[in-house]
Protein backbone atom coordinates (compact mmCIF):
# COMPACT_ATOMS: atom_id res chain seq x y z
CA UNK A 1 0.00 0.00 0.00
CA UNK A 2 1.51 3.15 -0.73
CA UNK A 3 0.83 6.85 0.81
CA UNK A 4 -1.70 7.26 -1.84
CA UNK A 5 -3.89 4.58 -1.41
CA UNK A 6 -7.24 4.43 0.15
CA UNK A 7 -8.44 1.25 1.41
CA UNK A 8 -12.12 0.47 0.73
CA UNK A 9 -14.69 -2.15 2.16
CA UNK A 10 -18.02 -3.03 1.86
CA UNK A 11 -19.72 -2.31 5.06
CA UNK A 12 -22.98 -4.75 5.91
CA UNK A 13 -26.90 -3.38 5.46
CA UNK A 14 -26.65 -2.64 9.63
CA UNK A 15 -23.61 -1.25 11.49
CA UNK A 16 -22.71 1.15 14.35
CA UNK A 17 -20.17 3.69 15.12
CA UNK A 18 -19.90 3.44 18.45
CA UNK A 19 -17.67 5.68 21.46
CA UNK A 20 -17.36 8.89 19.07
CA UNK A 21 -18.47 12.80 18.94
CA UNK A 22 -21.05 13.18 16.80
CA UNK A 23 -21.76 16.51 15.07
CA UNK A 24 -24.59 17.65 13.76
CA UNK A 25 -27.05 21.18 13.43
CA UNK A 26 -28.31 20.28 16.70
CA UNK A 27 -24.39 20.34 17.92
CA UNK A 28 -21.53 18.49 19.10
CA UNK A 29 -22.62 15.93 22.19
CA UNK A 30 -21.06 12.18 22.91
CA UNK A 31 -23.30 9.39 20.83
CA UNK A 32 -23.54 6.08 19.16
CA UNK A 33 -25.02 6.02 15.41
CA UNK A 34 -26.72 3.67 14.15
CA UNK A 35 -26.95 3.04 10.27
CA UNK A 36 -29.37 0.71 8.57
CA UNK A 37 -29.30 0.79 4.91
CA UNK A 38 -27.00 3.44 4.28
CA UNK A 39 -29.46 5.57 6.54
CA UNK A 40 -28.69 6.81 9.89
CA UNK A 41 -31.86 5.15 11.70
CA UNK A 42 -30.60 6.56 15.40
CA UNK A 43 -28.95 8.79 17.02
CA UNK A 44 -28.40 7.42 20.76
CA UNK A 45 -26.25 8.04 24.30
CA UNK A 46 -23.56 6.26 24.55
CA UNK A 47 -23.96 2.76 25.15
CA UNK A 48 -27.99 2.85 24.64
CA UNK A 49 -27.54 0.88 21.71
CA UNK A 50 -26.59 -2.56 22.12
CA UNK A 51 -23.46 -3.90 19.98
CA UNK A 52 -24.19 -7.73 20.76
CA UNK A 53 -24.26 -9.70 17.32
CA UNK A 54 -23.73 -5.70 15.46
CA UNK A 55 -21.17 -4.75 13.56
CA UNK A 56 -19.28 -1.72 14.76
CA UNK A 57 -16.40 0.27 15.10
CA UNK A 58 -14.59 2.04 17.49
CA UNK A 59 -14.78 5.59 17.40
CA UNK A 60 -13.30 6.79 20.55
CA UNK A 61 -11.46 9.97 20.40
CA UNK A 62 -12.87 10.87 17.33
CA UNK A 63 -14.77 13.71 15.54
CA UNK A 64 -17.97 12.00 13.37
CA UNK A 65 -20.24 14.05 11.36
CA UNK A 66 -21.62 14.32 7.90
CA UNK A 67 -19.10 14.21 4.99
CA UNK A 68 -17.42 18.16 4.25
CA UNK A 69 -18.56 19.85 1.28
CA UNK A 70 -16.55 22.26 -0.99
CA UNK A 71 -18.53 24.35 -3.66
CA UNK A 72 -15.32 25.07 -5.91
CA UNK A 73 -12.97 22.65 -7.18
CA UNK A 74 -11.07 22.01 -10.83
CA UNK A 75 -10.72 18.28 -11.69
CA UNK A 76 -9.94 19.24 -15.39
CA UNK A 77 -11.80 16.16 -16.80
CA UNK A 78 -12.25 16.71 -19.91
CA UNK A 79 -9.92 18.12 -21.59
CA UNK A 80 -6.99 18.51 -19.13
CA UNK A 81 -6.58 15.21 -17.53
CA UNK A 82 -2.29 16.13 -17.66
CA UNK A 83 -3.41 18.18 -14.26
CA UNK A 84 -6.07 15.95 -12.71
CA UNK A 85 -8.78 14.13 -13.42
CA UNK A 86 -12.21 12.82 -11.59
CA UNK A 87 -10.85 9.88 -9.95
CA UNK A 88 -7.56 11.77 -8.38
CA UNK A 89 -9.65 14.81 -7.83
CA UNK A 90 -12.51 12.30 -5.86
CA UNK A 91 -9.79 10.60 -4.09
CA UNK A 92 -8.05 13.91 -3.23
CA UNK A 93 -11.56 14.96 -1.75
CA UNK A 94 -11.98 11.64 0.22
CA UNK A 95 -8.90 12.09 1.97
CA UNK A 96 -9.60 15.70 2.65
CA UNK A 97 -13.34 14.25 4.67
CA UNK A 98 -15.27 15.70 1.65
CA UNK A 99 -18.10 13.30 0.27
CA UNK A 100 -19.53 15.97 -1.95
CA UNK A 101 -17.70 18.31 -4.36
CA UNK A 102 -18.91 21.01 -6.75
CA UNK A 103 -16.67 20.63 -10.05
CA UNK A 104 -15.71 24.13 -11.67
CA UNK A 105 -16.93 24.15 -15.87
CA UNK A 106 -13.19 25.32 -16.84
CA UNK A 107 -12.98 22.33 -19.42
CA UNK A 108 -13.12 21.23 -23.06
CA UNK A 109 -15.67 21.06 -24.16
CA UNK A 110 -17.34 23.40 -21.88
CA UNK A 111 -20.25 22.16 -20.10
CA UNK A 112 -22.69 24.64 -21.77
CA UNK A 113 -24.77 21.97 -23.29
CA UNK A 114 -26.99 18.98 -22.30
CA UNK A 115 -24.77 17.12 -24.54
CA UNK A 116 -21.51 18.79 -23.03
CA UNK A 117 -21.93 18.50 -19.72
CA UNK A 118 -23.27 14.58 -20.30
CA UNK A 119 -19.50 13.48 -20.97
CA UNK A 120 -18.35 15.35 -17.65
CA UNK A 121 -21.51 13.37 -16.08
CA UNK A 122 -20.08 9.72 -17.75
CA UNK A 123 -16.74 10.21 -16.51
CA UNK A 124 -18.02 11.10 -12.99
CA UNK A 125 -20.48 7.89 -12.65
CA UNK A 126 -17.54 5.80 -13.88
CA UNK A 127 -14.53 7.33 -11.46
CA UNK A 128 -15.71 8.92 -8.76
CA UNK A 129 -15.38 8.06 -5.09
CA UNK A 130 -17.64 10.44 -3.79
CA UNK A 131 -20.27 12.54 -5.20
CA UNK A 132 -18.80 14.77 -7.31
CA UNK A 133 -21.50 17.61 -8.96
CA UNK A 134 -21.18 19.86 -12.38
CA UNK A 135 -21.07 22.88 -12.70
CA UNK A 136 -23.04 24.29 -15.98
CA UNK A 137 -20.88 27.64 -17.31
CA UNK A 138 -23.03 30.72 -17.82
CA UNK A 139 -22.57 31.27 -21.64
CA UNK A 140 -21.22 29.34 -24.36
CA UNK A 141 -17.81 28.19 -24.30
CA UNK A 142 -17.38 31.27 -20.85
CA UNK A 143 -16.93 33.85 -23.96
CA UNK A 144 -19.57 35.75 -22.10
CA UNK A 145 -21.65 36.52 -25.32
CA UNK A 146 -24.23 34.37 -25.24
CA UNK A 147 -26.16 32.60 -22.67
CA UNK A 148 -26.47 29.01 -22.38
CA UNK A 149 -30.40 27.20 -22.33
CA UNK A 150 -30.26 26.89 -18.35
CA UNK A 151 -33.76 25.64 -18.38
CA UNK A 152 -32.42 22.63 -20.32
CA UNK A 153 -28.99 22.04 -18.30
CA UNK A 154 -30.96 23.42 -14.68
CA UNK A 155 -31.57 19.01 -13.66
CA UNK A 156 -28.16 18.45 -14.53
CA UNK A 157 -25.84 21.63 -12.98
CA UNK A 158 -25.56 21.92 -9.57
CA UNK A 159 -24.96 25.99 -11.01
CA UNK A 160 -23.91 28.19 -13.09
CA UNK A 161 -20.44 29.73 -13.35
CA UNK A 162 -18.13 31.31 -16.12
CA UNK A 163 -15.37 30.31 -13.04
CA UNK A 164 -12.05 31.50 -14.87
CA UNK A 165 -12.78 34.64 -16.43
CA UNK A 166 -16.07 35.74 -15.40
CA UNK A 167 -18.74 37.90 -17.30
CA UNK A 168 -17.30 41.00 -18.31
CA UNK A 169 -20.81 42.30 -19.68
CA UNK A 170 -23.42 43.87 -17.24
CA UNK A 171 -26.08 43.25 -20.00
CA UNK A 172 -24.76 39.54 -19.98
CA UNK A 173 -24.58 39.29 -16.28
CA UNK A 174 -28.45 40.53 -15.93
CA UNK A 175 -29.58 38.69 -18.61
CA UNK A 176 -28.20 35.83 -16.77
CA UNK A 177 -29.83 36.39 -13.37
CA UNK A 178 -33.02 37.50 -14.65
CA UNK A 179 -33.23 33.98 -16.29
CA UNK A 180 -31.66 32.30 -12.95
CA UNK A 181 -34.50 33.78 -10.79
CA UNK A 182 -37.08 32.48 -13.00
CA UNK A 183 -35.95 29.20 -12.78
CA UNK A 184 -34.55 29.28 -9.33
CA UNK A 185 -31.15 28.39 -10.22
CA UNK A 186 -27.90 29.99 -8.48
CA UNK A 187 -25.52 32.08 -10.19
CA UNK A 188 -21.91 31.32 -8.96
CA UNK A 189 -19.74 34.55 -9.87
CA UNK A 190 -16.18 34.82 -10.32
CA UNK A 191 -15.58 38.41 -9.71
CA UNK A 192 -12.92 39.60 -11.81
CA UNK A 193 -12.89 42.96 -14.14
CA UNK A 194 -10.12 42.67 -16.72
CA UNK A 195 -9.77 45.68 -17.60
CA UNK A 196 -8.18 46.62 -14.26
CA UNK A 197 -5.80 43.47 -14.52
CA UNK A 198 -3.11 45.30 -16.38
CA UNK A 199 -0.35 42.07 -16.86
CA UNK A 200 -0.53 41.41 -12.67
CA UNK A 201 -0.68 38.26 -10.88
CA UNK A 202 0.14 39.09 -7.52
CA UNK A 203 -1.61 41.53 -5.07
CA UNK A 204 -0.56 44.94 -5.67
CA UNK A 205 1.37 45.86 -2.51
CA UNK A 206 4.17 46.37 -0.59
CA UNK A 207 5.99 43.01 -1.52
CA UNK A 208 4.82 43.38 -5.23
CA UNK A 209 6.23 46.95 -5.74
CA UNK A 210 9.25 46.04 -3.48
CA UNK A 211 10.19 42.84 -5.88
CA UNK A 212 9.14 44.90 -9.20
CA UNK A 213 6.17 42.23 -9.83
CA UNK A 214 2.75 43.43 -11.61
CA UNK A 215 0.00 43.93 -9.05
CA UNK A 216 -3.61 43.54 -9.20
CA UNK A 217 -5.28 45.90 -7.76
CA UNK A 218 -8.45 45.33 -5.36
CA UNK A 219 -10.76 47.10 -7.31
CA UNK A 220 -10.92 44.52 -10.10
CA UNK A 221 -12.63 41.98 -7.72
CA UNK A 222 -15.15 44.38 -5.50
CA UNK A 223 -15.97 46.74 -8.75
CA UNK A 224 -17.45 43.33 -10.26
CA UNK A 225 -19.05 42.62 -6.78
CA UNK A 226 -20.53 46.20 -6.47
CA UNK A 227 -22.35 45.79 -9.72
CA UNK A 228 -23.47 42.14 -9.28
CA UNK A 229 -24.86 43.25 -5.90
CA UNK A 230 -27.17 45.69 -7.63
CA UNK A 231 -28.10 42.77 -10.56
CA UNK A 232 -29.11 40.81 -7.96
CA UNK A 233 -31.08 43.20 -5.81
CA UNK A 234 -33.02 44.15 -9.05
CA UNK A 235 -34.01 40.61 -10.43
CA UNK A 236 -34.30 38.91 -6.99
CA UNK A 237 -31.48 36.29 -8.31
CA UNK A 238 -30.02 33.59 -5.72
CA UNK A 239 -26.15 34.89 -6.37
CA UNK A 240 -22.77 33.61 -4.58
CA UNK A 241 -19.48 35.44 -4.99
CA UNK A 242 -16.54 32.59 -5.82
CA UNK A 243 -13.27 33.23 -3.31
CA UNK A 244 -13.43 37.12 -2.06
CA UNK A 245 -10.18 38.04 -1.03
CA UNK A 246 -10.53 41.63 -0.18
CA UNK A 247 -11.83 43.87 2.89
CA UNK A 248 -13.84 45.97 0.31
CA UNK A 249 -15.88 42.64 -1.06
CA UNK A 250 -16.55 41.72 2.89
CA UNK A 251 -18.43 44.72 3.74
CA UNK A 252 -20.19 45.28 0.39
CA UNK A 253 -21.93 41.63 1.15
CA UNK A 254 -22.20 42.26 4.57
CA UNK A 255 -24.59 45.62 3.75
CA UNK A 256 -26.39 43.73 0.97
CA UNK A 257 -27.09 41.08 3.32
CA UNK A 258 -28.28 43.52 5.78
CA UNK A 259 -30.50 45.00 2.85
CA UNK A 260 -31.87 41.69 1.87
CA UNK A 261 -30.33 40.78 -1.04
CA UNK A 262 -29.86 36.88 -1.70
CA UNK A 263 -25.89 37.27 -1.68
CA UNK A 264 -23.64 34.48 -0.42
CA UNK A 265 -19.96 34.12 -0.43
CA UNK A 266 -16.83 31.81 -0.30
CA UNK A 267 -13.73 32.03 0.80
CA UNK A 268 -10.26 29.79 0.66
CA UNK A 269 -8.19 28.78 3.41
CA UNK A 270 -4.96 30.46 2.03
CA UNK A 271 -6.44 33.60 2.39
CA UNK A 272 -6.90 33.54 6.30
CA UNK A 273 -3.72 32.30 7.46
CA UNK A 274 -1.36 33.71 4.35
CA UNK A 275 -1.26 38.06 3.74
CA UNK A 276 1.59 39.26 0.48
CA UNK A 277 4.17 39.61 3.33
CA UNK A 278 4.36 36.24 3.72
CA UNK A 279 4.60 35.08 0.40
CA UNK A 280 7.63 34.04 -1.48
CA UNK A 281 8.60 33.76 -5.28
CA UNK A 282 7.28 30.47 -5.87
CA UNK A 283 4.62 28.92 -8.18
CA UNK A 284 2.99 27.60 -4.86
CA UNK A 285 1.96 30.86 -3.86
CA UNK A 286 0.20 31.96 -6.84
CA UNK A 287 -3.39 31.79 -7.52
CA UNK A 288 -6.04 33.98 -8.26
CA UNK A 289 -7.72 35.96 -6.66
CA UNK A 290 -4.15 36.75 -4.81
CA UNK A 291 -3.12 36.50 -1.73
CA UNK A 292 -3.64 40.13 -0.47
CA UNK A 293 -2.65 42.48 2.61
CA UNK A 294 -2.69 42.11 6.19
CA UNK A 295 -5.85 44.58 6.59
CA UNK A 296 -7.63 41.89 4.04
CA UNK A 297 -6.98 39.10 5.94
CA UNK A 298 -8.30 40.74 9.14
CA UNK A 299 -11.10 41.45 7.56
CA UNK A 300 -11.92 38.18 5.61
CA UNK A 301 -11.22 36.71 9.26
CA UNK A 302 -13.78 38.90 10.53
CA UNK A 303 -16.02 37.92 7.97
CA UNK A 304 -16.12 34.29 9.06
CA UNK A 305 -16.14 35.08 12.51
CA UNK A 306 -19.30 37.09 12.06
CA UNK A 307 -21.28 35.30 9.20
CA UNK A 308 -20.68 38.05 6.58
CA UNK A 309 -18.76 34.54 5.03
CA UNK A 310 -20.96 31.64 4.37
CA UNK A 311 -18.53 28.93 2.91
CA UNK A 312 -14.94 28.11 2.76
CA UNK A 313 -14.46 26.61 -0.63
CA UNK A 314 -10.59 25.28 -1.51
CA UNK A 315 -10.67 26.42 -5.36
CA UNK A 316 -8.78 23.37 -5.83
CA UNK A 317 -7.15 23.89 -8.55
CA UNK A 318 -4.36 21.65 -10.01
CA UNK A 319 -1.67 22.08 -12.08
CA UNK A 320 1.37 20.02 -13.47
CA UNK A 321 4.51 20.47 -12.29
CA UNK A 322 5.99 22.15 -15.25
CA UNK A 323 3.12 24.73 -15.03
CA UNK A 324 4.01 25.53 -11.39
CA UNK A 325 8.00 25.95 -11.36
CA UNK A 326 8.28 29.23 -13.02
CA UNK A 327 8.00 31.22 -9.92
CA UNK A 328 4.99 33.64 -9.36
CA UNK A 329 5.59 35.78 -12.84
CA UNK A 330 5.56 32.32 -14.95
CA UNK A 331 3.34 30.10 -13.41
CA UNK A 332 0.06 29.43 -13.67
CA UNK A 333 -2.59 30.23 -11.32
CA UNK A 334 -3.68 28.01 -8.75
CA UNK A 335 -2.85 26.15 -5.97
CA UNK A 336 -4.51 22.46 -4.88
CA UNK A 337 -6.31 22.60 -1.48
CA UNK A 338 -8.42 19.50 -0.98
CA UNK A 339 -6.01 17.65 1.17
CA UNK A 340 -5.06 20.66 3.66
CA UNK A 341 -7.88 22.52 3.91
CA UNK A 342 -9.78 20.62 7.15
CA UNK A 343 -6.44 20.99 8.92
CA UNK A 344 -5.42 24.59 7.73
CA UNK A 345 -8.52 25.47 8.93
CA UNK A 346 -8.73 23.81 12.02
CA UNK A 347 -5.40 24.68 13.26
CA UNK A 348 -5.77 27.97 12.36
CA UNK A 349 -8.86 29.19 13.42
CA UNK A 350 -10.84 26.74 15.73
CA UNK A 351 -7.24 26.05 17.75
CA UNK A 352 -6.51 29.52 18.15
CA UNK A 353 -10.05 30.48 19.41
CA UNK A 354 -11.18 32.76 16.17
CA UNK A 355 -14.69 30.56 15.59
CA UNK A 356 -15.69 27.33 17.16
CA UNK A 357 -15.83 23.84 16.19
CA UNK A 358 -19.46 23.65 15.69
CA UNK A 359 -18.77 27.36 13.31
CA UNK A 360 -16.51 25.48 11.41
CA UNK A 361 -18.46 22.58 10.03
CA UNK A 362 -21.30 25.15 9.04
CA UNK A 363 -18.70 26.42 6.98
CA UNK A 364 -17.13 23.37 5.77
CA UNK A 365 -20.37 21.14 5.81
CA UNK A 366 -23.78 22.67 6.17
CA UNK A 367 -23.89 25.84 4.84
CA UNK A 368 -22.95 24.74 1.40
CA UNK A 369 -25.10 22.43 1.11
CA UNK A 370 -27.87 24.23 2.27
CA UNK A 371 -26.68 27.26 -0.16
CA UNK A 372 -26.25 24.85 -2.96
CA UNK A 373 -29.29 22.72 -2.28
CA UNK A 374 -27.14 19.21 -1.80
CA UNK A 375 -29.07 17.40 1.28
CA UNK A 376 -27.04 15.15 3.52
CA UNK A 377 -28.74 14.63 6.68
CA UNK A 378 -30.29 11.36 7.92
CA UNK A 379 -27.71 9.44 4.76
CA UNK A 380 -24.93 7.87 6.63
CA UNK A 381 -22.30 9.57 4.24
CA UNK A 382 -19.70 10.47 7.20
CA UNK A 383 -16.21 11.64 7.89
CA UNK A 384 -14.65 10.84 11.27
CA UNK A 385 -11.64 13.22 12.28
CA UNK A 386 -9.23 12.58 14.98
CA UNK A 387 -8.68 16.50 15.96
CA UNK A 388 -5.29 15.88 17.79
CA UNK A 389 -3.69 14.17 15.33
CA UNK A 390 -0.32 16.41 14.26
CA UNK A 391 0.80 15.69 10.56
CA UNK A 392 3.09 17.75 8.19
CA UNK A 393 1.78 18.82 4.75
CA UNK A 394 4.04 16.34 2.20
CA UNK A 395 2.91 17.15 -1.12
CA UNK A 396 4.30 13.84 -2.60
CA UNK A 397 1.98 12.06 -0.39
CA UNK A 398 -0.98 13.61 -1.96
CA UNK A 399 -3.99 11.53 -3.98
CA UNK A 400 -4.11 14.74 -6.31
CA UNK A 401 -2.00 15.17 -9.35
CA UNK A 402 -1.36 18.87 -8.17
CA UNK A 403 1.38 18.84 -5.79
CA UNK A 404 1.88 22.74 -5.43
CA UNK A 405 0.21 24.08 -2.02
CA UNK A 406 1.32 27.19 0.06
CA UNK A 407 1.32 24.41 3.23
CA UNK A 408 3.74 22.88 2.18
CA UNK A 409 6.05 21.92 5.25
CA UNK A 410 3.63 23.83 7.49
CA UNK A 411 2.16 21.27 10.74
CA UNK A 412 -1.43 20.84 11.17
CA UNK A 413 -3.66 19.29 14.04
CA UNK A 414 -6.31 17.54 12.64
CA UNK A 415 -7.17 15.34 9.83
CA UNK A 416 -10.01 13.07 8.66
CA UNK A 417 -8.92 9.55 9.22
CA UNK A 418 -12.35 7.45 8.00
CA UNK A 419 -14.77 8.41 5.13
CA UNK A 420 -18.30 6.57 5.05
CA UNK A 421 -19.79 6.98 1.62
CA UNK A 422 -22.81 5.22 -0.04
CA UNK A 423 -22.09 1.93 1.85
CA UNK A 424 -18.05 1.72 1.75
CA UNK A 425 -15.94 2.23 4.63
CA UNK A 426 -12.80 4.02 3.03
CA UNK A 427 -9.66 4.17 5.42
CA UNK A 428 -7.68 7.50 4.05
CA UNK A 429 -4.19 6.73 5.81
CA UNK A 430 -2.11 4.09 7.02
Amino acid sequence: MTATDIQTYRLPDRYLLTGGTWADRDGIRPADIEVIGGKISRIAAPGEISTEGVTHFDMTGKLVTYGLADVHVHFRQPGFEAKETIATGSRAAARGGFTTVCAMPNLNPTPDTTEHIALELESIRRDAVIEVLPYASITLERKGRELVDMAALKNMAVAFSDDGSGVQSEEMMLEAMRKAAELDVLIAAHCEDNNLLHGGYIHDGEYCRANGHKGICSESEWGPIERDLRLAEATGCRYHVCHISTKESVELIREAKRRGVKVTCEIGPHYLVYCDEDIKDEGRFKMNPPIRSAADRAALIEGIADGTIDCIATDHAPHTADEKSRGLRGSAMGVVGLETAFGVCHTHLVKTGIISMERLLELMCFNPRRIFRMPVEGTANIAVFDLNEEWTVDPSEFASMGKSTPFEGCTLTGRPDTLIFNGRLMKLFE
